[in-house]
Order: C-alpha cells, then sequence, then structure tokens
C-alpha cells in the first residue's frame, strides 16, 4: 500500500478559524523557506490517526464519508470533517505535505517523519480491545524502533540517525482511550474498580514513563506531551451521563485532571535528561477556554456532533455515508468524540503558539522548534 501524502485543503468555506489559521501559516513562514524542524513524528490515537487504521481489523475507522467531507480525496482515516491539529501543526511548522502514516510510507518518507496514531490506542494494552485491532502506545513505539533501524541504514550510522532525530518534533497524545474505553467503561472492563482515580492516574504515568523513555533512547529529544482533553464533555459522554445534555460530566474530567497533573510532573523529570526539552499541551485547559467563550471563537454548537445518532448525536460516530450538519464551522464537535475542523484549527495554532500562560509547560511548539 502506498503512503497517503494528501495534497493541501482548507475546507469549502472562508470561515473565521480558517481565515486566521491562513493568516498564521502566511505569517510563520516565508513564500520560500524549509520547513522549521527537518521531520515530525506523531503518536496517538483517533485524535490525530491519519489512516493507520485503514488497513487493520477495526471498529475505530473513518474511512468512509462523511468523514473527510472537507478534505482534498476525502476520507482519508482522520476522525474529521477535515483538518486535524498534527495537519494544522504541521502546516505552522513550514511542511509543505502532511505527515503520511506509518502504514505504508517509504523509506524516503521516514527522514521527513511519519504519523504512527491508530484509533482506540491506549496507554494500557487492554484499551479499545472491544473495538478490535488498534496499535497500542507499545506497539507505536515498537514501529517507531523500526523507523529508527530504517533510518540508520538510510544515513549510514547511528550518530547521523541520532543527530537527525535530536532536531525533529515528537508529538505524543494518549490517554483519552485510557478513560473512554477502558476506565469508565465498566460493561467491559474493570479497572474502574479496582483502581481510586488518584491510583489509575499512577499506573497510566508510570506505563506511559517507561514507554517515553525507550523513544529518548531511541533519540527523540524535542518532545510535546499532549494531555488528555474534556472527555466528559463529549457529545458520547453528555448523551449517556448528563442530566441536561449540556453540563460536561465531572466525575470523568476531575479523573481526567489527575492524569493531567501527573504528565506535567512527568515532563519535569524528562527534562533533567542530557539534551531533553520536553513540554505538556494543556489540551484540558485550552477546550476549557473555548468552551467559555464558544462565540468568540466562531463556534455555536458545543454539546453535540455534527453527524451521529442518538441524543446529542452522541450514541455513536458518523454512519457511513450520512448526511452531516451543513454548519459544521460552527460546531465544536464533528461526532460522538471528535472535534471539527474549525476546533483543530483553533487547537492547533495554540499549540503551536500559546495564546495563554497556561496553554503550555513550560513552551509552545514554535519554541520547541528552535530550541
Amino acid at each position: 500500500m502506498h503512503a497517503l501524502v494528501i495534497k493541501r485543503e482548507m475546507g469549502r468555506r472562508a470561515w473565521r478559524p480558517l481565515v486566521v489559521f491562513l493568516a498564521l501559516v502566511a505569517a510563520s513562514r516565508p513564500a520560500v523557506a524549509a520547513p522549521q524542524v527537518p521531520c515530525y513524528f506523531v503518536f496517538g490515537d483517533s485524535l490525530v490517526d491519519n489512516g493507520n487504521n485503514n488497513v487493520i481489523a477495526s471498529m475505530a475507522r473513518a474511512d468512509y464519508p462523511p468523514y473527510g467531507i472537507d478534505f482534498a480525496g476525502g476520507p482519508s482515516g482522520r476522525f474529521s470533517n477535515g483538518l486535524t491539529t498534527i495537519d494544522v501543526i504541521t502546516r505552522l511548522l513550514g511542511f509543505d505535505s502532511f505527515i503520511p502514516p506509518f502504514a505504508g510510507a517509504s523509506s524516503q518518507q521516514l527522514l521527513t517523519g511519519v504519523n504512527f496514531a491508530s484509533a482506540a490506542a491506549g496507554i494500557r494494552e487492554e484499551t479499545g480491545q472491544q473495538l478490535g485491532g488498534r496499535i497500542t502506545f507499545s506497539g507505536q513505539i515498537q514501529n517507531y524502533q523500526s523507523a529508527v533501524q530504517e533510518l540508520i541504514s538510510i544515513l549510514g550510522d547511528e550518530d547521523s540517525a541520532a543527530a537527525h532525530l535530536s532536531k525533529c518534533i515528537f508529538s505524543v497524545g494518549m490517554g483519552s482511550n485510557d478513560y473512554l474505553n477502558n476506565y469508565f467503561m465498566p460493561a467491559f472492563y474493570n479497572t474502574g474498580s479496582r483502581y481510586t482515580p488518584q491510583q489509575y492516574a499512577d499506573v497510566l504515568i508510570a506505563q506511559y514513563s517507561r514507554l517515553l523513555r525507550v523513544m529518548y533512547n531511541y533519540g527523540a529529544r524535542k518532545v510535546a506531551l499532549i494531555g488528555v482533553g474534556q472527555v466528559g464533555c463529549s457529545p458520547n459522554e453528555l448523551a449517556a451521563q448528563s442530566a441536561n445534555g449540556v453540563t460536561c460530566v465531572e466525575r470523568i474530567n476531575s479523573a481526567v485532571r489527575i492524569f493531567n497533573q501527573r504528565l506535567v510532573g512527568l515532563v519535569d523529570q524528562f527534562n533533567s535528561l542530557p539534551g531533553a526539552h520536553f513540554t505538556y499541551i494543556n489540551i484540558y485547559g485550552i477546550f476549557d477556554d473555548i468552551l467559555k467563550t464558544p462565540g468568540a471563537h466562531g463556534l455555536k454548537v458545543t454539546n453535540k456532533g455534527c453527524c451521529g445518532v442518538g441524543r446529542n448525536n452522541g450514541q455513536v460516530t458518523c454512519l457511513p455515508f450520512q448526511t452531516p450538519c451543513a454548519n459544521r464551522h460552527e460546531y465544536l464537535f464533528w461526532d460522538a468524540f471528535h472535534p471539527t475542523e474549525a476546533a483543530n484549527i483553533l487547537v492547533g495554532q495554540r499549540t503551536y503558539i500559546a495564546k495563554l500562560s497556561s496553554d503550555v509547560h513550560p513552551v509552545d511548539i514554535r519554541t520547541l522548534a528552535r530550541l
């Protein structure tokens, strides 16, 4: 299978987040310039999967309409109507093409980075297993190790590969499924009864730390750890557990906040390692800011998906060939779990250039690229 490299598609409407994004892209890169970093490697789940799950037996797939309705070439495996946050960051970093999925990527593409993310993946091995195949975080790390070995062959020796990788940006966004598709899913998992929220966060962070250390040992130096967002505000959780379908589920969000607090501490620990530049991206806080003043961000609907089924369009993801809402640029959520392109642009911009000091710890991705 050939690697999926989809040319730039910025949507079909000149809505506000898109106009601001285009202006920011223009301001961040001269007419002729190399990318700010030589390569970008991505690890994560369905929030950033761009096609890896297309080639495995999984219920967690987005390679059918209406996914990709605002993306060049249509459905690609992205769980969005258009761009993901990674696509936004890739453009702001100055890359001409989107980072391709690892599945089917060529050796030459490894030099500029690949996306290892897999929908339904978690830090824990069992997370998401009710959805079938997925590449867990440990599996993504194994794929990265294979990629590094290939880079050593391409570049000639380990020192050359290490020098190359030390300049790359790595983004890792794990943990959402460990709550959505594990801890708060008692019908399939017993973690919710085995661990308190504090204990569960500790277990997750311990495993996360071990795997991140493998990444560091294989050359990762500039690493952005993406925090878990407000899972309790997703249409799926609102539909199932919110009395009015609007108020976020606090017991879920409070557990997520504990994990995110531990993640900040993990960043500080890794930054004590030689040459390490780790940073925490506060997705929870960024979403909180957007939810408090959606109108200021060009959004009108924050509690239901643009497509889906049932209350809040939150029972399942978009059905094949379902007709989505026409005003998706005004929606925070595309389906039961995932943001729209409009929301991804807002979040991607603030990940690249922090709007508030609380958006990142200690630096945003633009600054990370310069270190």
